[in-house]
């Protein structure tokens, strides 16, 4: 019995006609990808600097920008059913891609970690009762670490079908008890939401909101094919990443705005703690949370397999031991270098993207030249985390993309001559 059948993430290889699942469960499995506890900080920031309207046009733009970088990616992901690292292997070549590789494994494994903490660190202080600092932490709270990374790393673990259980369960949970507590806060609070928003100085443009909403999830949606791949056509995989990101993003953004605005807190965690409804705000949380970290170790498996040539669930189990270890101090120290990294990825993405619709049917047909070291996608993508991380007119993620395309286009044109 060949090793292919086992394979039911299809590390190497295109997925089948057997493997595409449904389009409820990919649309499920994306939602799911979206709820990302990181985007209500960036909600709280939208609400500080922004009126109403304002921060429904920088959730418009934004969201537009997003939507169609992931749209591409999630399009290309389930037409040619095949990963990133595939992806990357046919235009980076085969070494080559073991950077881009590299940075969304490196980059998913941080935020895998600072999920961890993300939920256990307020659970020890409401739950518990506890004291925790940035120089302090209970073994109760690690405890906590200890448990979410064992539950969050199995369902990596086990693959998109346990992705798509975990997402089936957690998705109308988090969107409907979440919504019910927004909600309430509002009817509970002395101002309607337009004029609460309106409260306080307001010096945030939209286009600096909607920089704020593309380079909240534009690293992370790098990694769109590797779940898409099992879509059943390249029409599923773009709509139900284009409506999974403007729903699951806006949701995210809208409970941190409207938990700092009510209440004063970072998520709608909050919110709901001072709702009273402690239970549910633990059990949001850590739903919330699992439905991202789950995709986040998955994704990092599959990019240290390429590297490595290890399989996909072992590399799983060595990068949720890295980020449980690594969780409390990357909580504390290591976030604002995360979002530095946040801006290296995007110029990967469009560079999948240019070689996909470049050479559609080679992709289509499997006979794409695979070369050792495309150093022409490789160049496009450090200038272009220079020019995202320094330049600082405009949207960061684009900036690095228009560096890239330039990059890895003018080496098509060398090659050819």
């Amino acid at each position: 019995m060949s090793k292919q059948k086992f394979d039911v993430d299809y590390t190497s290889k295109a997925v089948d006609r057997a493997g595409r699942k449904s389009t409820l469960s990919m649309f499920m499995v994306m939602l799911g990808f979206t709820f990302f506890s990181a985007s209500m900080w960036v909600g709280q920031n939208l609400a500080a600097g922004l009126n109403f309207s304002g921060f429904v046009w920088a959730l418009l733009l934004g969201g537009l920008i997003l939507a169609a970088y992931t749209g591409a990616l999630g399009w290309i992901g389930a037409e040619s059913g095949l990963s990133l690292d595939m992806l990357a292997r046919r235009s980076f070549g085969q070494k080559g891609s073991w950077l881009p590789s590299a940075m969304i494994s490196f980059t998913q494994i941080g935020w895998f970690g600072v999920g961890l903490a993300m939920f256990a660190i307020p659970v020890a202080k409401e739950l518990l009762g506890l004291e925790v600092t940035p120089d302090y932490m209970p073994w109760q709270g690690y405890l906590l670490v200890l448990i979410a990374g064992i539950l969050m790393t199995g369902s990596a673990y086990y693959g998109i079908k346990s992705l798509t259980i975990i997402s089936y369960i957690a998705v109308p949970a988090v969107a409907i008890l979440g919504t019910v507590a927004m909600i309430m806060a509002v009817n509970k609070g002395d101002l309607g939401l337009v004029e609460q928003f309106n409260q306080g100085t307001k010096s945030l443009g939209i286009i600096a909101g909607a920089g704020l909403v593309v380079g909240s999830f534009v690293s992370g949606g790098t990694a769109t094919p590797n779940f898409t791949r099992f879509a059943r056509s390249g029409k599923v995989g773009l709509w139900t990443t284009v409506i999974a990101f403007f729903i699951g993003n806006s949701l995210m953004f809208c409970f941190g705005a409207v938990s700092s605005i009510y209440v004063g807190g970072n998520d709608i965690f909050e919110v709901m703690l001072n709702l009273n409804l402690f239970y549910l705000a633990v059990l949001v949380l850590g739903l919330n949370i699992w439905t991202t970290n789950d995709n986040a170790l998955y994704t990092g498996g599959l990019g240290l397999s390429n590297i490595f040539g290890l399989s996909k669930k072992a590399m799983v189990l060595i990068s949720g031991l890295i980020g449980t270890v690594a969780a409390v101090w990357l909580y504390w120290n290591f976030c604002g270098w995360l979002n530095v990294l946040n801006c290296t990825l995007p110029p990967v993405g469009i560079i999948l993207i240019l070689s996909y619709f470049l050479n559609r049917k080679a992709y289509l047909e499997d006979t794409v030249p695979v070369k050792t070291v495309n150093w022409f996608a490789v160049a496009g993508v450090v200038l272009g985390a220079v020019v995202a991380n320094l330049v600082k007119w405009g949207f960061p993620a684009i900036n690095g993309m228009a560096v890239a395309a330039i990059c890895y286009l003018c080496g098509r044109v060398v090659c050819k001559k």
